[in-house]
């Protein structure tokens, strides 16, 4: 498989878990911290690059979800991604992540809403990324 890239994003963590993050352009600029449940100090005002993989794919997996709806020619009004991130460890060692997806989709009917959201999941450049490698669970919702 090859890829013809059409864009490029650039990132710099600087301190990792407890450091900071910033995008090239400067417009992603935010402070990071281990959350308490993990052990770290779960500094106020910061996030976790889970809240920063949650947002991408959310809004990934929607922008799929509306490719897909104009090519099936469905009537959608709104599509709302909401995106759970857990991090945790492996039995065989290390850590992983699992992500649960739910698509809430206005306009359409729940047969429809499953179709656009299996379609979509096939589509989503994140959804394809993960594939075979974390678990990803997926909830369609009719609105």
């Amino acid at each position: 498989m090859s890829l013809k890239v059409l864009y490029t994003a650039h990132a710099t963590a600087i301190g990792g878990r407890n450091g900071h993050t910033a995008s090239s352009d400067g417009i992603v600029s935010v402070d990071l911290s281990v959350p308490k449940a993990m052990g770290g100090p779960g500094k106020p005002g910061t996030t976790t690059p889970e809240d920063l993989f949650g947002a991408g794919y959310a809004a990934c997996f929607g922008s799929a979800a509306d490719f897909v709806a104009k090519q099936m020619k469905l009537p959608v009004s709104e599509i709302k991604v909401e995106a759970a991130v857990g991090i945790g460890q492996l039995s065989e060692g290390g850590f992983g992540l699992k992500v649960d997806l739910a698509v809430t989709v206005k306009g359409i009917g729940q047969a429809e809403v499953d179709k656009l959201v299996e379609k979509a999941h096939q589509v989503c450049p994140y959804s394809n990324a993960t594939r075979g490698n974390i678990e990803v669970t997926l909830k369609a919702v009719a609105a």
